[in-house]
């Protein structure tokens, strides 16, 4: 593994569980596990600890997104993709939403979220008076039909 891709990790609990990449190389993110047990009403949202802190260069950026096996039961991200910027070193925290009618319960140790980290790009911006013509033009949300 390159240096350029070394994540620093501080757990900041006892009980805190660093991430992991269930098929290794193959998969694209790794999982984030609750540090606490955590009760979410039904149509809630709660933020879960990871009880982990982390350091990592500053040309990535870490997304928190929603596990498959969780939406399944109506639990998402609620701000999927979640931002962990290079700068934070507080507790990584997922915000949790329950759709569902029913409670949902997270045991400390169970997979919450998935963290996927991205190359960052800052862009430049220029004020311009005019934009260049495209196909698409101002066509929006729905328009290329269903």
């Amino acid at each position: 593994m390159s240096s350029e891709n070394i994540i620093k990790i501080k757990p900041l609990t006892a009980t805190a569980i660093v991430p992991k990449y269930a098929h290794g190389t193959q998969d694209a993110a790794c999982d984030l596990y609750a540090d606490a047990d955590v009760n979410i009403p039904p149509f809630s949202t709660e933020l879960v600890f990871t009880g982990l802190a982390m350091s990592f260069p500053s040309n990535l950026v870490a997304c928190v997104c929603s596990r498959s096996g969780l939406a399944r039961d109506g639990v998402t991200v609620a701000n999927a993709p979640g931002i962990v910027d290079s700068s934070y070193r507080g507790n990584i925290g997922v915000i949790l939403r329950n759709d569902s009618e029913t409670p949902f319960n997270i045991k400390r140790g169970d997979r919450i979220a998935q963290l996927m980290f991205l190359p960052v790009v800052h862009a430049q911006f220029d004020i311009v008076d005019e934009l260049d013509d495209t196909d698409r033009g101002e066509g929006g949300f729905g328009s290329t039909g269903k």
